[in-house]
């Protein structure tokens, strides 16, 4: 087989999965749009109920909402070595926050902060797994706050019928990934590679410490919002149980290639908090709140961000 037909086989590989990708948000979008019409009436009354919400709760919302920036810029310092402008770095990951709404399955934050990582000098393979290393130390994060509040707030579910699904459902995962990267050679090098990576960066406890206690911050402060939302809005719902419903939402959302998980994550997050108690038009008003704050209000001045930092040669 020539070079130019296994080329030409990539490309076509590549071309699909593209278009199966673009399907399946195109779905999900199409989708969210029908809930959306049919639940029109509670959609406004949910707007109208976000509109007459307190608005220290909300003030506090916004706060939380721009240090999530923040503690996304001190979880990408501690993924690498190499030091890294600070300033440049935060407006990286506003901009970053704002292609990640346009782009699927957070295909705009990874290319934004990739652009950004081989600009500060570090090559395109240590920037890939730089982002591979924030990425996961972000999924095990939630993971681990899930089960610690799923054991702290028994009340919720009963733990007898949850934990040992969780017990069980660890090492089915854990032993599908180790055999996966034993059958697959290539999989191998990337994961040697990573593992490298990672143990140079645990070799500094100060960038350990970014890494994890940033990626820790990052998901609580999330999680900080829609209960500061939630407040505003009058529910008296326990903060574990709001937290957890984030939690699960987030990571159901992340099953969908949406564009910043919309449809999906909005879907979710409404059913989480009303498993968690909510009435339904307050848990749309809710999850109202929580996208204008994280995703919509900050769109614009975002992409203005984005736009400057590749002028300036930053991206």
């Amino acid at each position: 087989m020539t070079v130019a037909t296994v080329s030409d086989s990539v490309t076509v590989t590549a071309g699909r999965r593209h278009y199966v990708r673009l399907g399946i948000t195109l779905v999900v979008l199409v989708a969210a749009g029908a809930m959306l019409v049919a639940h029109r009436a509670t959609l406004d009354t949910g707007t109208d109920q976000l509109a007459a919400a307190d608005g220290e709760w909300l003030v506090l919302a916004c706060f939380a909402t721009l240090a999530t920036w923040v503690c996304a810029a001190v979880a990408q310092q501690g993924a690498v070595v190499e030091r890294l402008p600070k300033g440049r770095l935060v407006a990286a990951q506003f901009a970053a926050c704002a292609a990640n709404h346009i782009l699927p399955a957070g295909a705009g934050a990874s290319l934004v902060n990739l652009r950004f990582l081989t600009r500060c000098g570090l090559s395109t393979r240590r920037s890939a797994t730089a982002l591979a290393v924030k990425a996961s130390v972000g999924g095990i994060v939630r993971c681990v706050l899930g089960v610690v509040l799923l054991v702290a707030s028994a009340g919720t579910v009963p733990l007898s019928v949850r934990v040992p699904h969780v017990l069980v459902l660890v090492p089915v995962v854990a032993a599908a990934v180790v055999l996966a990267v034993v059958a697959s050679g290539r999989l191998r090098r990337v994961v040697g590679r990573a593992v490298t990576d990672v143990r140079e960066v645990h070799r500094s406890r100060g960038r350990a410490c970014a890494l994890w206690g940033g990626s820790v911050a990052f998901a609580l402060l999330h999680a900080g919002v829609v209960v500061a939302v939630v407040r505003a809005l009058g529910l008296a719902l326990p903060t574990s149980h709001v937290v957890m419903a984030y939690l699960v939402a987030s990571g159901a959302a992340a099953l969908l290639p949406t564009p910043g998980g919309l449809g999906s994550l909005d879907a979710a997050l409404a059913f989480a908090l009303t498993a968690a108690g909510a009435p339904g038009q307050t848990a749309i008003s809710a999850v109202i709140g929580y996208r204008l704050l994280t995703g919509w209000l900050p769109m614009a001045p975002g992409l203005l961000v984005l736009g400057l930092l590749a002028r300036r040669s930053a991206l």
